[in-house]
């Protein structure tokens, strides 16, 4: 576990293992491709990293550096990694837009951000019209603009957080700090066991938390190998963890299932070691893959904190160490603190319901608004935050260095937490 000694950064990474594969990129290179297509590009950390270091050199070029929101409208593409090492690299502030937003809905996070550039991919132009601003280049400009020479110090400048993420619907924003990131990216490596040896598909968007932060940038932090499709299509997943021999499938519920409805499930299978499945999910997704060897894991993560509860993997590879019902998650992540509270705020102790707050290095540094400048605070104040929750809200709260998630758990007199 060496690397976990190293911080977040690509250029390291390079130096360490330069032709190791970083990244495969399964993405079909025609659009009407028979089903189960792929195609495998491979781009090595050493690539990966002079792909990021020349995106900032012309970033720089466009005046964009220490303090400036860089957004990405894009699916996920192995120019997006190379975008977000690239802010970091610069010490700006790295907001990775879904395309899956719809033109009323992709206006919320950008009145939020005032971002100083958007990039976006020539396929998302419909949905680049409808945001309210002015000053855009697309991937392919961006690769055409002139280079210039830059001092990279890797560090957030201004107060900024390098990494801000919104939710389903485009709010709420939150922000994280380069060694938030890195606190996730280490969670995910002790909670599954995450090697250099990994073989992992990407089925979620690089654009939520649990794509970017859980997956990508854990698997990228370890020395792993991603398999990256620009649009998730379980038969091609299946394939290419056939292919690939992925090791470990993370994802949600609908992916999880759809992957292993695929003829090819058997064979594709017969690699994985483990998989991890964000609650909730239906028994009879993890049974189809435990019929098949496979140990699945159930994982509660949100967009203010990406892993939070877990069940663990066994060294030797073998089912969860607990086995819980269909509603259990299990404990909190390493540097992740749980607790739950009733509905007067009060702690409680020991087996019990009530709300969930979570605290720690895992969990973002608050909400973005969109009035901070100069030396304001991007984050929301306390103060501004109601001293009970009411609940009204899709969005928690963070208060008193607590972020209150809003859902209720159950607390079994093992610590095991139950989602509600």
């Amino acid at each position: 576990m060496g690397v976990l000694a190293v911080t977040l950064s690509l250029a390291r990474r390079a130096e360490q293992f330069p032709d190791r594969t970083a990244v495969i990129d399964i993405s079909e290179r025609r659009l009407y491709a028979p089903a189960e297509t792929i195609h495998e590009d491979r781009v090595s950390y050493g690539e990966l990293s002079t792909i990021a270091t020349r995106t900032a050199e012309r970033l720089s070029t466009l005046d964009l550096g220490p303090g400036n929101t860089v957004c990405l409208v894009t699916r996920n593409r192995v120019a997006a990694l190379a975008l977000f090492f690239a802010c970091r690299r610069l010490g700006a502030t790295f907001a990775p837009i879904s395309h899956l937003l719809t033109p009323a809905s992709v206006e919320r996070p950008f009145e939020v951000l005032d971002p100083d550039i958007v990039v976006s991919e020539a396929a998302q132009r419909d949905l680049v019209r409808s945001i309210p601003f002015d000053r855009s280049v697309t991937l392919e400009e961006l690769t055409d603009a002139d280079r210039g020479a830059v001092e990279f110090d890797e560090a957030a400048a201004n107060g900024r957080p390098l990494l801000a993420l919104h939710g389903d619907a485009g709010r709420p924003v939150a922000g994280y700090a380069a060694d938030i990131v890195e606190r996730n990216c280490i969670a995910s490596v002790v909670a599954w066991g995450l090697a250099a040896n990994d073989t992992v598909p990407l089925v979620t968007p690089l654009s939520a938390a649990d794509g970017l932060v859980r997956v990508a940038l854990s698997v990228l932090y370890v020395g792993g190998t991603l398999l990256l499709d620009r649009a998730f299509d379980p038969g091609d997943a299946a394939t290419a963890i056939d292919r690939e021999g992925a090791t470990l499938l993370p994802g949600r519920e609908r992916a999880l299932r759809d992957i292993a409805a695929e003829s090819g499930f058997g064979t594709a299978a017969d690699s994985l070691e483990r998989a991890i499945c964000q609650v909730p999910v239906d028994d009879d997704v993890v049974a189809a893959y435990r019929d098949h060897g496979v140990p699945v894991a159930r994982v509660y993560g949100r967009l203010e904190c990406p892993t939070a509860l877990s069940q663990r993997f066994e060294i030797s590879g073998t089912p969860p160490e607990i086995d819980v019902d269909g509603a259990g998650v299990g404990r909190p992540v390493p540097d992740c603190r749980a607790r739950l509270v009733d509905d007067e705020g009060a702690a409680l102790e020991g087996e019990g319901d009530g709300r969930l707050q979570l605290s720690g290095p895992v969990v973002a540094d608050g909400y973005l608004h969109g009035t901070g400048t100069g030396d304001e605070s991007w984050y929301e104040p306390a103060e501004m935050e109601s001293a009970e929750y009411d609940g009204s809200s899709d969005r928690g709260q963070f208060l008193d260095g607590w972020f209150d998630t809003g859902e209720r758990f159950y607390r079994d007199e093992d610590g095991n937490y139950h989602h509600r």
